[in-house]
């Protein structure tokens, strides 16, 4: 590893006690792939699929998340495509919520709201559908990565448009360098597992 990835592998978040298998936060930090160059020259690229295909990983990042949000009340969690899906329906579940999928254009069967936005390499859309969400809804959107906040900010759109009780944003990491937090309006509580 690098002097550069070492710097860049940090956390300003704690480990948890009472994990087992000596897994921490360190560990987690260490399953995470660098992928240079992708999806374009230029971005280096975070792979969580490779903390996903480790069970404990994925067991410390889950019970992580969890005891973070389980008494704020949570009766939505609100996952963006698709890397948050995986995480987003696995702390549904832990939480006793429901779950929401925010999907790319034309991919959801009913009617849906839509949002253009601007990402680090290019443009895209978010699409929920319109009867997703309720007034009454503690909604917790879920992503794997804050970057420049473009995929992010559509979405806090998206769910405002249902004026839900309160909204908290989740995700696995945030990449500080590229100031996306700015860019998140709407919400009480923004919480991210790793920083680089």
């Amino acid at each position: 590893m690098s002097k550069t990835d070492k710097d860049i592998n940090r956390t300003l978040t704690p480990p948890l006690r009472g994990r087992g298998a000596g897994i921490g936060i360190n560990e987690v930090i260490a399953s995470i792939r660098n992928v240079p160059d992708f999806p374009k020259p230029g971005i280096l690229f975070k792979d969580i699929t490779t903390a996903m295909k480790d069970a404990e990983v994925l067991r410390y990042i889950v019970d992580d998340l969890y005891e973070y949000y389980k008494d704020k009340g949570i009766t939505k969690v609100v996952g963006v495509e698709s890397r948050g899906f995986v995480l987003g329906s696995i702390l549904a579940y832990k939480l006793g919520a429901g779950f929401v999928l925010l999907r790319k254009p034309g991919k959801l069967p009913s009617e849906t709201f839509r949002v253009d936005y601007a990402l680090e390499y290019g443009t895209d859309a978010l699409e929920i559908h319109k009867d997703a969400i309720e007034e009454t809804d503690v909604v917790l959107l879920h992503d794997d990565l804050l970057a420049t906040g473009g995929s992010a900010g559509a979405a806090l759109e998206l769910i405002g448009m249902f004026h839900p009780k309160s909204v908290l944003v989740s995700f696995l990491i945030e990449l500080e360098f590229l100031n996306g937090r700015p860019r998140l309006q709407g919400t009480e509580d923004v919480h991210a597992l790793i920083k680089f």
